[in-house]
C-alpha cells in the first residue's frame, strides 16, 4: 500500500490547527488548505502561501491568533499565512531548538522529539517558559505528521486496515486516542494523496498505432498520425470539486492541479509516484496534433509506434511529445524524461 510523504521528506509541508480551522501547508505547491473538518472535507479553501511564509521547517498555529513558521534556531510570527500581515521575528530558545514536530494546544507550545521519545512542553518557545519534558507514549511514536487544535493533539499515521488516518487525544501521556479518517478531497491535498485516491501513477510507452507488410514486396509507407498531446485536465477536475480556490493569478492560470499532478509524478515509488521530472513537458490542456511518418517495410513485416504517458491509476493524464518506433510489439526500454 502506497503512503502520504512523512514531514521528515517533505520540507515546507506540515499541518497545524487554531480554534476554528485545520490547516495543511504545502511550500512545495506555494499554497495551503484550510478546513474546519478533516473528516467531512467541510470548507476546504485553498490560498496562496506568502513568499516570506514558504519553506518553514515547522508550522504551527496558537490559539493567541498567530501562526509561527520555524526555520533553523528562529521563527517568524503571523497572523496571516497569506499576507505576512503583522511579521515579527524571534530567537527559538535553546531548549526549544532540534524538534521533529511542532505544534499548540491549550495555550502550550509541544516539541515532539521521536528519536528520544519524549516531547517538551513550553508556554514560550522564545524564553522558554514554564517548560517541561516527558516521555512519549509508545502510541504516539510514529506519526507522520503532528498538530495540533483547542485543548486536543492529533497526529497522523496510517492504518493497517483502513488507510491513512488522524488520531485525537488530550495529552501525550495517556493512551485516550480517537480515530478519524480523512475525506477523499483532503487526501488530494496531501504529498503522495492522489496514489491513495486514483492510484500510483505509472511513466510508459503506449502503442498508439501499428503497421504491417502482409505482401511479398517491399512497400513505403507514409501517411499522417493523430495523437494526443498535453494534459487531460477535465480528468482530474474531479479533485476539486469540494475546494474553494482563492490563488494568485500566476497559479490560476495554469492551475492547482497541474501543480499537485507534477509534484505526484515526482515522488517516490513508495508514495506513488514515478521520480521524473515533468517541468519541461507540455502541459496545456490535450489536444490532437498531426504528425507526417514515414517508413519503409519488409516483406511480412510490422511496425508500432509508440507514445510515452503519464497517468494515474489506469488512466492516462499527461500525453508527452516523445514517440518513437520499433518492429517488434515489445515496448522501448528508453526512459525520455529526466528523473527527480
Amino acid at each position: 500500500m502506497v503512503g502520504i510523504v512523512p514531514k521528515k521528506k517533505s520540507k515546507g509541508v506540515d499541518f497545524c490547527g487554531d480554534d476554528e480551522h485545520y490547516y495543511i501547508i504545502r511550500s512545495d505547491l506555494n499554497c495551503y488548505l484550510r478546513s474546519s473538518d478533516f473528516q467531512n472535507g467541510d470548507n476546504l479553501c485553498i490560498f496562496t502561501l506568502h513568499p516570506s511564509c514558504r519553506d518553514g521547517d515547522h508550522y504551527l498555529a496558537h490559539e493567541d491568533g498567530y501562526f509561527y513558521i520555524i526555520k533553523g534556531s528562529s521563527y517568524r510570527q503571523v497572523t496571516s499565512l497569506n499576507t505576512d500581515e503583522d511579521a515579527t521575528v524571534y530567537s527559538l530558545h535553546p531548549n526549544c531548538q532540534g524538534g521533529d514536530h511542532y505544534l499548540s494546544a491549550s495555550n502550550y507550545y509541544y516539541i515532539i522529539y521521536q528519536s528520544r521519545g519524549v516531547y517538551r512542553r513550553t508556554k514560550n518557545m522564545n524564553n522558554n517558559e514554564d517548560s517541561d519534558e516527558f516521555n512519549l507514549s509508545a502510541d504516539y511514536k510514529n506519526g507522520l505528521y503532528y498538530f495540533g487544535m483547542e485543548g486536543y493533539c492529533y497526529f497522523v499515521k496510517p492504518h493497517k486496515k483502513w488507510g491513512i488516518h488522524y488520531y485525537q487525544c488530550s495529552n501525550f501521556k495517556e493512551n485516550q486516542i480517537l480515530s478519524y479518517s480523512f475525506h477523499p478531497s483532503v487526501i488530494n491535498f496531501l504529498p503522495g494523496g492522489l496514489a491513495i485516491t486514483k492510484g500510483p501513477s505509472f511513466c510508459r510507452w503506449e502503442c498508439i498505432k501499428n503497421i504491417c507488410n502482409h505482401s511479398d514486396n517491399v512497400i513505403t509507407w507514409t501517411k499522417q498520425n493523430t495523437m494526443r498531446v498535453g494534459y487531460e485536465k477535465e480528468k482530474m477536475s474531479s479533485i476539486e470539486h469540494k475546494w474553494t480556490i482563492a490563488l494568485d493569478d500566476s497559479m490560476e492560470s495554469i492551475g492547482l492541479t497541474t501543480f499537485i499532478a507534477k509534484a505526484q509524478f515526482s515522488l517516490k515509488t513508495e508514495y506513488g509516484g514515478s521520480s521524473v521530472n515533468t517541468d519541461r513537458e507540455n502541459w496545456d490542456q490535450a489536444t490532437e496534433v498531426e504528425e507526417t511518418i514515414a517508413a519503409t517495410l519488409q516483406p511480412q513485416q510490422c511496425l508500432y509506434i509508440w507514445q510515452y504517458k503519464l497517468g494515474l491509476g489506469s488512466e492516462s493524464v499527461l500525453h508527452c511529445h516523445y514517440t518513437t518506433i520499433t518492429d517488434e510489439p515489445i515496448p522501448p526500454t528508453r526512459k525520455p524524461l529526466p528523473s527527480t
